[in-house]
Parts: C-alpha cells; structure tokens; sequence
C-alpha cells in the first residue's frame, strides 16, 4: 500500500512526488512514456525561473535524480483506470494492479494531430510531433511546421539550424507564439511564412512528399512539395485513466481549483490535465507542490 501514486511523470508529477517524498511518504510514480514528460522533446527551456537555459532533457533528468534521492518509486507503465475503495485507491495498468491511500492525477497532455485521412499512417514517415526527436532525419530537406504557438515557433527555429527550408503554415493573421521568437525567425533565410491557412490533404504513398493548402480567406489552394511535417498546433488532455473515477469537463480536462482537490475524496489533481488558464512548466511545478501537500493533508499531516 502506497501513500502516494502519482499518474504521470512530467514536471508536475515529478514535483508532487518531490514534495510527497520529503514528508516521508511512500510514493509510486507510473509513467507510460517519457519519466519528464513533454519537457525533454523541448530543445531549450529558457523562462524558468533562476535558469537562463537549459535542455528540456537535461531540466527532466535533474528532476527525476531529485525525487529518486527521496526514495520516491519510478515505474514505467500506464494507467488504464482507477478505482475507489474502501481501503483505498486502485491503480489499473495492464501488467499490475496497485493500492494506494491516495492519488495525484499528473497525466499531461498529448500532442493534438490535425485529423487528417492517412495522417496516423504517414506518422514516423514523414509526420512527426516532436523536432527534436526526429529533426535529424530530415537534415538537408524541406519541411513545414503547422502551428504559430510557441512550441511551433520553437521546432521552426530548431529543424532552420539543420534544414534546406523551413515554411511555418499557419492558420490566423499572425503568429502567436513569444516575440523573441519570432524575432529569430525573421531573421532566417530558409524561414518563410504561410498565414491564413490549413493543411487540407496529405501527399505520398508509403512516406509524405508534400501537402496541399488551403488559404481561409480566399479559397485558393497550393501545394508544397515538402519531405517532412512537424506538427505544433497544442496539446489535449491525456486523462483517459481519470474517466473511471472523476466526471471530465467538455474537453477533456478535471475540473478542479487552485487547490488541485478533486470532489473525490483523497484524489488530487495536478499540471496541464488540470482546468486552468495558464499551462507552463512553472505553473505545472506549483500544482505539483499543491496537490502533494494537499495529499499529505488528507493522509493527517
């Protein structure tokens, strides 16, 4: 019987089992793919707080060596469902079954794809979610980043510094992402931009050669010969093992406060599954730090 179990391990995750480890807790955290999260597909962090930059890799591994200091349990595996008890909570993953006094929903989210037919089939052969992860392989080539976010200002300027040509397709007037970002950008050659616009068909057989866009304002449509598609249009809500035991909002999300406490009694809530209006890694870590608390309340300290 765990204190604590954590689902997930992202920054907020990380940061709950943290907290939870130093009031002497004993604390299981389940991981389905990445112990970090989304931050180690990050190729630079550079508004956290009190580090100028830093590898989203190298931010994720100093947290998992922290919390594994604390004696804190590491489990890769997923979470299909929780269960309420009267001795507690049950943990559902298809391998194991595990028991614990309370739970911290730290699930995250996932990267949102674009819908469209073949786009599953063409992922790993010319569509990926993640320059970092795979920029590499379309070193010397012409690829397109759909989104305008942050996150897709970011690959933009990753896969500019290792690609023939990079065009940015976007579907509003201008880019949304930080200003710095978009500063380095303009100042790249091989960056250009295509606003007002949505990837309407995907083309290839057994790997992508281009995509066919569609201008939103006038109806025109053109085609881009590209090798590569990295896709940045945001995140949904990975809580699919939350839906046993808590009622989801419209989107997906748990509804819960600042307080990161669910109406279930002894389950808690933390990072970008969370409703809430800012979803940074600086606000993950404080919804972690929230929860754990508020877990270790429950338990009687």
């Amino acid at each position: 019987m765990y204190d604590v179990i954590v689902i997930g391990a992202g920054p907020a995750g990380l940061t709950a089992a943290l907290y939870a480890g130093r009031q002497n807790k004993k604390v299981l955290v389940l991981e389905k793919n990445s112990f970090g999260g989304q931050t180690v597909y990050s190729p630079k962090i550079e508004n956290y707080p009190g580090i100028p930059a830093m590898s989203g890799m190298d931010f994720a591994d100093k947290l998992v060596e922290q919390v594994l200091e604390q004696g804190v349990e590491l489990e890769p595996g997923e979470a299909i469902t929780v269960e309420n008890g009267e001795e507690g909570k049950t943990v559902v993953t298809e391998e194991a079954r595990y028991q614990g006094k309370t739970v911290i929903f730290a699930c995250g989210a996932k990267h949102r794809r674009l819908g469209l037919p073949r786009e599953e089939e063409l992922t790993g052969a010319g569509i990926s979610y993640c320059a970092v992860c795979d920029g590499a392989f379309f070193k010397g080539k012409e690829v397109a980043v759909i989104g305008g976010g942050n996150s897709a200002l970011q690959e933009a300027v990753y896969l500019a510094e290792i690609c023939k040509k990079v065009h940015i397709i976007q579907n509003l007037e201008t880019l949304t992402g930080e200003e710095k970002l978009v500063e380095i950008l303009k100042k790249k050659e091989n960056v250009d931009v295509t606003f007002n616009s949505v990837v309407k068909e995907l083309r290839g057989e057994e790997e992508l050669t281009g995509i066919v866009l569609e201008n939103t304002k006038e109806g025109r449509v053109e085609e881009k010969k590209v090798e590569g598609m990295f896709v940045a249009i945001g995140l949904s809500p990975d809580n699919g093992a939350a839906e046993g035991i808590l009622k989801l909002d419209e989107q997906g999300y748990i509804p819960a406060d600042e307080s990161c406490v669910t109406p279930v009694p002894g389950v808690f809530v933390a990072g970008d599954g969370r409703t809430k209006k800012v979803r940074q890694i600086a606000t993950a870590i404080a919804d972690g730090a929230t929860a754990a608390i508020a877990a270790c309340r429950y338990l009687g300290n």
